[in-house]
């Protein structure tokens, strides 16, 4: 897959910042991704836990074949339909202290 990890850090992190703010957990364990490159998987763990958390089951359809990004996003909030957003919350929170721990922030 030919997508910048950078980028895409960058994009989810835009992402989760924009999105609903009466969920403390993000402010609390959001982190500076635009200096860390995280590997796909992370990101997507991420993005798929935020979304899971907040929006709740995937509502839209999934994109078109050409639209590799937009795939790999839809299919990994996918895999976790029906998901308690109390768990995603904490499984998100969890991974994203992990991360910060890891590249000292």
């Amino acid at each position: 897959m030919a997508i910048a990890q950078l980028d895409c850090v960058t994009q989810l992190s835009k992402i989760a910042s924009t999105s609903r703010s009466d969920l403390k957990f993000t402010e609390e364990s959001a982190f500076n991704a635009g200096d860390i490159k995280v590997d796909l998987q992370r990101i997507l763990f991420i993005y798929s836990h935020y979304k899971q958390a907040t929006v709740g089951d995937v509502n839209t359809e999934r994109p078109g074949m050409m639209d590799f990004k937009g795939k790999a996003k839809w299919d990994a909030w996918n895999g976790l339909k029906g998901a308690s957003k109390d768990n995603v919350m904490k499984a998100y929170i969890a991974k994203v202290e992990e991360l910060k721990g890891k590249y000292g922030l």
